[in-house]
């Protein structure tokens, strides 16, 4: 098999650290280059990076020269960039990279709710790639920008594409999220330990947006939002991987558990190399999902369910996700594994 040669943006954070853990061994992919703040550039990786991942630094990346996060530093024969920048850098510089002919897949905030960017899980919105059509007439680019959700979004939103043959109308949710979401530095000890933070800048929103233009319809032009009204209590929690959520869901028909379970066991996964087997795995035990015993269902990659039960207006159940696989990094390695598939690389 060929692979595609590949590069990192913002490969010495957390989420950068994740993706070259995924990419290294990837029989797809071979990384070509990395990137990261003129502080690390010209350092080796080995050197830039303070490497915080259960696994060894790959001996194939360690080595490697870190370069200038600008289009100038990347090698013309790179075919995909998956950048994993800070949102305030990305939408400064991702555009750049479009504008030079690179496709890029990014776990970045910026641009993911833009009306010409592709914001895709490949189970649920497989068609919204299609949209890379448009971006690319609007904006002149021989390049192309494609978003992953945010990591709560994504935690849910496959559950619900699940219920919507139901009639999906009203989402509520509360997560617990995992401190790692907040990145190495993002959340002191003193903070979370014995507490909870009941608030988390901009989760909120992202969950209510981006949930809606997931589950909307693409119609050659332009993404129709789903109409579904989700309001969202977003919680950080002293856990180390795996966001947590409780989701109320509303649907216009009636629907039981077992119609739930149901749905959501048979819900398709993809014959991409990073999809797991069951996109969601349903747990009969009320007391499942929990993070530290089944974040890792389908290598990281599922979704976990459970705890599913009748209400008056549809069903409640809990939903598990690890953050920094299926929530960040394996998202945007799973897109471009779409893009190579789609032949947009």
């Amino acid at each position: 098999m060929s692979s595609t040669r590949v590069g990192v943006l913002g490969a010495t954070g957390a989420v950068g650290q994740r993706l070259i853990q995924l990419l290294d061994p990837h029989p797809e992919f071979e990384i070509a280059t990395l990137t990261a703040s003129d502080d690390s550039a010209g350092k080796s990786y080995r050197e830039a990076a303070k490497w915080r991942i259960e696994t060894p630094i790959p001996d194939a990346v360690a080595d490697l020269v870190v370069e200038k996060t600008d289009p100038d530093a990347v090698p013309d024969d790179v075919d995909l960039l998956f950048s994993s920048l800070p949102s305030s850098v990305g939408e400064r510089v991702e555009p750049g990279f479009c504008e030079a002919g690179y496709v890029v897949s990014s776990n970045s905030s910026n641009a993911r709710m833009d009306s010409d960017v592709p914001l895709t899980i490949p189970e649920v919105n497989h068609d919204h790639l299609d949209l890379l059509e448009v971006q690319r007439d609007e904006r002149g680019w021989d390049g192309a920008l494609v978003k992953n959700p945010n990591c709560s979004t994504i935690t849910m939103v496959p559950t619900l594409a699940a219920l919507d043959e139901f009639g999906l109308s009203t989402v509520h949710v509360a997560t617990m999220q995992a401190v790692s979401g907040a990145g190495y530095a993002g959340v002191s000890s003193m903070e979370i330990l014995d507490n909870v933070l009941p608030h988390i800048g901009g989760e909120e929103e992202k969950m209510e947006t981006e949930t809606r233009k997931l589950l909307g319809s693409f119609d050659g032009a332009a993404i129709d939002d789903h109409d579904v009204d989700v309001a969202a209590s977003c919680n950080r929690v002293p856990t180390l991987d795996g966001h947590l959520e409780n989701a109320w869901a509303e649907t216009s028909e009636t629907i039981t558990a077992d119609d739930a379970m149901a749905a959501m066991r048979e819900a398709p996964s993809l014959s991409l190399h990073s999809s797991p087997d069951q996109l969601i795995e349903v747990f009969e035990d009320p007391n499942r999902p929990q993070p530290r015993l089944d974040r890792m269902v389908g290598g990281g990659m599922s979704v976990a369910a459970g705890g599913v039960r009748e209400t008056s207006d549809g069903v409640q159940y809990n939903c598990l996700a690890h953050n920094t696989l299926r929530g960040a990094a394996g998202a945007s390695v799973l897109n471009g594994e779409l893009l190579v598939e789609d032949g947009w690389i």
